[in-house]
């Protein structure tokens, strides 16, 4: 008997391109599928070291939700790198200016600190509102 073990070739071939509609959704829990189906672990044939995972689209960033105190109280931190250059945004500013970023930094941050994790966040695109631009690429929304 043989076990089937995947080579690198045609991964990119076989993405699929996925839609997931963030409307009401938990920020944490959506982040937690939306790395899975970046990374690949959803797949059958998933190998820690490869880029098995498929194109992930979230919509309505805009909507998605926080809950309890997470509004006033989950900072995100950013420095300038000049002295006494440490900014501050609370998830409250950092919505209402950019939702994606929000959604984005949720997601990047559960996948891996390394090259193969920055690949994989390369394929995730987040949008604001409903509207996106890759309906030539056909993607099927999936309900989380």
């Amino acid at each position: 008997m043989s076990t089937y073990f995947p080579s690198g070739k045609g991964l990119a071939d076989g993405r699929k391109w996925l839609i997931v509609d963030a409307k009401d959704k938990t920020v944490g829990r959506l982040a937690t599928e939306v790395a899975r189906m970046l990374s690949g672990k959803n797949n059958p044939a998933w190998t820690p070291f490869m880029d098995m995972g498929d194109h992930v689209i979230v919509i309505n960033a805009r909507h998605a939700k926080f809950t309890g105190t997470k509004d006033d109280q989950k900072v995100y931190y950013r420095h300038t790198l000049y002295p006494g250059g440490l900014r501050e945004t609370t998830v409250k500013e950092m919505f209402e200016k950019k939702p994606e970023k929000v959604i984005e930094l949720a997601v990047k941050g559960m996948l891996p600190k390394s090259k193969l994790g920055k690949a994989m966040a390369k394929k995730l695109k987040v949008y604001a509102d409903a509207d996106h631009r890759h309906t030539a690429q056909k993607p099927e929304a999936i309900e989380i």
